[in-house]
């Protein structure tokens, strides 16, 4: 097997990593950047060795290896860091102390626990004593690696974030279990964040079980009642779900049909199509405390324990769905069961696993706990809040590249544009309606029906593809996205080139496996350094050249084939160019965005890369690339699970997300729609795109009923008018977003942010789901509910509040229930706030961002930065850009705009700003028709504002 690094001979090694030279009195050798430490106890909870690396002041990189050598192997995700911090060591007691400018780090001798602490001696993080780690030795394809946990104290009060996306609708992880593994609709990050400010940056690539680290077990882990009070068994009753006909009645212990290889579990008889299944009777458990139920689901699924409904979800077969649920159970208390189940389609899925109680012992815990891994390699990354622990983050694996300024604007998309023809009269519609729009998104099957992999269009139906992207660019002044996939079927010359190189992945193709349309096929090894190179070369010969703006980059998990075990996914990946596939399942995505993002760079510096992928990993900020959050479906739960699945992923370091408003997969009964339904679809995407106007990336898609809000709703429906409405207030938004796009790489920042964030030291919001602030200054409360006309709204303490619409204020600290009309969306202005906004457009590049008007918060003294730049290309990291302060004061009623600084071609040298300000007396409403308090002409030079 091929390997991307070498090895250093052994000698060499030994040589500078030698520990026979530890002398009795001293327990620890420097290196040049910080300490290796040899604890006395050498047991497989411990580690032979551990290497403490200083990063910076706050960075510690801490290696645990249980053999005599530190492995070599480069991180995928971490890059080189240069700085040379101040740090020391020394010995005191039973414990070598390292002490760097802002923490101690203390490691005891004898049994090599760890401790991280503040320069008083605090504890901010420690690893749990005498169970600290595990090494279990295991094989992987014939590589040798080992299985590693390692496990850490918590306090009560902790909560944790972070960790990808998931869509489980938690916040807070603590006490839970999060899985790190690559799926469509779960992003496995595997970097945590603490409410304690500090965050754990897991260097490894396997499946990851983070938190509560024990296996979930089968449903039969409980003590079962069939419906007729036998033990042992649930009662499950098969029937046709037209007639109500029982067809089966048997004994079921297990629910797990988790794969295509479970469909054989069911009878003949069974017509699953057809069919309704019901489980029933009573369950008791032998512990008491709070019960967990992982539920994998396809079509409908209703769980009551109780009484109580736990669980009322639908997804779409070939795409399962997951939730995790919990209720309270007393010790050997039987509890009434019932699980209703309605598979969709001719295939289905469903399984029911469980997790007892969390001993009491390991309550104040977390652990990560790896497949495979040469040793336990993490970061501890400390700050004064949540904005520097990802600065952090991101100083370790790079900087979130700045996308391009368009790709804020609106993207238009559906599953799918069938012709060239098709999607330019969509464009055409958007600017004949006015609705602003800067992107339309090519999805799959551009190609002929058996050329995937090939990325040519079929001429059939796209004749022109550069006249076509023409037309988008000159006429509609609109960019083009299209969908590109790391997939290939047999038969075409791109996949007998892949395949001749060895580029290709081909336990799929031997397995004779067909996908859902019919074909064989399989992915490239993104792995390999040659291989990024030559699909690269594909896309730019095929698609770059002729002038495409943007790539989606589909099924990166890599999704291989469907709904297969986790073993068979490894399976299907075996070999990779730098290992087993058990080792780098979850680095899969940060690849292929690699090569994309290093290709098109070197063929073009100077237009700004933009990747959307369906996957994530450590690090793929640095690649321009942006995660959208899977083929959810279109119900009103999964839209609420996308609030949490969103802010957790940005809370993970990565700025730039986005979901399909309205959802991917659509229930049957929105297709052909009796009024009722269609009432519903429409407020279910009014409520949606209210939300989605307020993530860092504005995009709908779907499947059909069609997605465009004409085809939504016509246009004197409060649907259409609402969507509208934000569209255009997003457009009129610009000023702010895109400032704040360009402070996530000039200061690290986080658009879409948790509200521990900017309030960490208000407990009460610490597990809040559903609101989190869209920049400094707007507090974002989704409406999730059908029919809901208000909701209730946390305003964290601290602050007052203002009311967007009308500017009234409310005071912080308390829960209100907050007016949500059909056409509204609760959002709150923090006091203090300053938001610039600026004229109508249609795109983003239309006109210049003049005037500004800027809304003005008072109640507290507020600064705002407006930041800009050329908007496509990379020389705001040459310096190219310029920032606009804006400084008010409560004390002295003064608004300052501080004198420009920087410069870049095209900067608009003159300008005017128009300002409303708004007190906790005096509302108003938000109108940009309204005369303004104070008009300045501005001409880069520093101006005050006395009110």
């Amino acid at each position: 097997m091929r390997k991307l690094y070498t090895f250093l001979s052994t000698s060499i090694f030994l040589l500078v990593f030698s520990f026979s030279s530890f002398s009795q009195d001293v327990h620890y050798q420097k290196t040049d950047n910080g300490i290796i430490v040899q604890p006395s106890i050498n047991g497989v909870n411990i580690g032979k060795q551990i290497k403490i690396e200083v990063i910076s002041d706050k960075i510690i990189h801490t290696v645990v290896t249980p053999e005599n050598k530190f492995s070599l192997e480069p991180s995928l995700m971490v890059i080189p860091v240069k700085s040379k911090p101040t740090w020391s060591v020394s010995e005191i007691a039973n414990f070598i102390q390292l002490k760097t400018q802002s923490l101690l780090v203390k490691i005891n001798i004898a049994s090599g626990q760890i401790q991280y602490q503040d320069l008083n001696g605090k504890s901010i993080l420690e690893e749990k004593v005498q169970t600290t780690r595990l090494f279990k030795p295991v094989s992987n394809d014939g590589e040798s690696s080992y299985e590693i946990e390692q496990i850490f104290n918590s306090p009560k009060d902790e909560a944790i974030y972070g960790l990808g996306q998931h869509q489980d609708d938690m916040m807070n992880y603590k006490g839970k279990q999060v899985l790190l593994l690559q799926n469509n609709t779960d992003v496995a990050i595997p970097f945590l964040l603490s409410n304690k400010n500090y965050g754990i940056l897991w260097d490894n690539y396997s499946i990851t079980k983070v938190g509560d680290v024990r296996n979930y077990q089968p449903l039969s882990s409980l003590r079962l009642f069939s419906k007729e009070g036998d033990q042992g068994w649930l009662t499950a009753t098969y029937a046709d779900k037209k007639t109500g006909k029982e067809t089966i009645k048997r004994a079921e212990s297990d629910i797990d049909y988790s794969f295509l290889s479970d469909m054989k579990k069911f009878s003949d008889s069974f017509k699953m199509a057809d069919g309704i299944v019901k489980w029933e009777g009573k369950i008791s458990s032998g512990y008491t405390g709070l019960q967990h139920f992982n539920v994998k689901y396809a079509g409908y699924i209703k769980i009551w324990i109780n009484g109580e409904l736990l669980v009322d979800k639908w997804r779409q077969a070939w795409n399962p769905g997951s939730a995790v649920v919990e209720t309270e159970m007393q010790k050997d208390k039987k509890y009434d069961v019932k699980i209703e189940w309605i598979p969709d389609g001719t295939e289905s899925y469903l399984a029911i696993k469980c997790l007892t109680p969390i001993p009491e012992e390991d309550q104040n815990q977390y652990a990560f706990l790896s497949e495979s891994g040469n040793e336990i390699n993490y970061y501890f990354i400390l700050g004064g809040n949540a904005d520097e622990v990802i600065s952090g983050y991101r100083t370790l694996t790079g900087k979130a590249v700045l996308m391009p300024k368009w790709a804020m604007g609106f993207w238009q998309s559906r599953e799918r544009y069938k012709t060239q023809e098709e999607l330019l009269g969509v464009v055409k519609e958007f600017r004949d309606r006015k609705i602003p729009i800067d992107n339309i998104v090519l999805d799959w099957q551009y190609w002929k029906p058996d050329r995937w992999g090939t990325h040519e269009f079929d001429k059939s139906r796209f004749p022109d593809p550069e006249g076509m992207i023409k037309t988008l660019h000159d006429t509609y002044h609109t960019r083009l996205m299209i969908s590109v996939w790391p997939k290939f079927y047999t038969g075409n010359s791109n996949y007998d080139l892949m395949n001749k190189n060895g580029f290709l992945y081909k336990r799929n193709i031997v397995d004779g496996r067909k996908d859902w349309l019919g074909y064989q096929s399989t992915f490239y090894d993104a792995f390999n350094p040659e291989a990024r190179e030559m699909f690269w070369s594909l896309m730019n010969k095929t698609l770059y050249k002729k002038g495409i703006d943007a790539w989606w980059m589909d099924a990166t998990e890599p999704d291989i084939h469907s709904n297969l075990p986790i073993w068979e996914r490894k399976q299907n990946m075996t070999p990779t160019y730098l290992g087993s596939a058990t080792k780098y399942f979850n680095a899969f995505p940060l690849q292929n965005s690699k090569g994309v993002y290093e290709g098109q760079r070197k063929e073009n510096p100077d237009d700004r890369v933009f990747i959307l992928t369906r996957s994530a990993y450590g690090g793929l900020q640095r690649y321009a690339a942006a995660t959208w959050s899977g083929d959810i479906a279109s119900r009103w739960e999964d839209m609420k699970s996308q609030i949490s699945a969103g802010i957790n992923f940005s809370l993970s370091g990565l700025p730039y997300w986005t979901m399909d408003i309205g959802g991917f997969s659509v229930e049957r009964r929105y297709e052909n729609p009796n009024p009722a339904d269609l009432a519903e679809w429409r407020e279910l995407n009014t409520r949606w795109y209210q939300f989605g106007a307020f993530v860092p990336l504005f995009r709908g898609h779907g499947q059909f009923p069609l997605r465009e809000v004409y085809n939504i709703a016509p246009t004197d429906h409060p649907a259409y008018k609402s969507i509208l409405y934000y569209n255009k207030l997003r457009y009129r938004l610009m000023p702010y977003i895109y400032s704040l796009a360009g402070q996530t790489y000039q200061k690290d920042y986080t658009i879409m942010r948790g509200l521990v964030m900017d309030f960490g030291a208000d407990e009460k919001l610490k597990n809040i789901a559903d609101q989190y602030m869209f920049g400094p200054s707007l507090l974002i409360n989704p409406v999730y509910k059908y029919g809901a006309t208000n909701r209730k709204v946390y305003l964290p303490e601290g602050n007052g509040w203002y009311d967007l619409y009308t500017g009234g204020y409310v005071k912080g600290g308390q829960t209100i229930t907050a007016k949500a009309p059909y056409s509204q969306m609760p959002i709150y202005v923090k006091e203090g706030a300053i938001i610039p906004y600026g004229p109508e457009i249609q795109y983003t590049s239309e006109k210049p961002n003049d005037p500004i008007t800027l809304y003005l918060y008072t109640g507290k003294d507020g600064t705002f930065t407006l930041y800009e730049d050329e908007g496509t290309n990379y020389n705001y990291e040459k310096g190219a850009f310029s920032t606009i302060d804006f400084e008010y004061s409560e004390s002295v009623k003064t608004l300052t705009i501080s004198n420009r600084k920087g410069a870049f071609k095209g900067m608009l040298e003159n300008r005017t700003f128009n300002v409303i300000r708004i007190t906790a007396k005096k509302a108003k409403a938000l109108n940009f028709n309204q005369a303004p308090d104070k008009t300045v002409s501005y001409a880069g030079k520093k101006i005050v504002i006395k009110f």
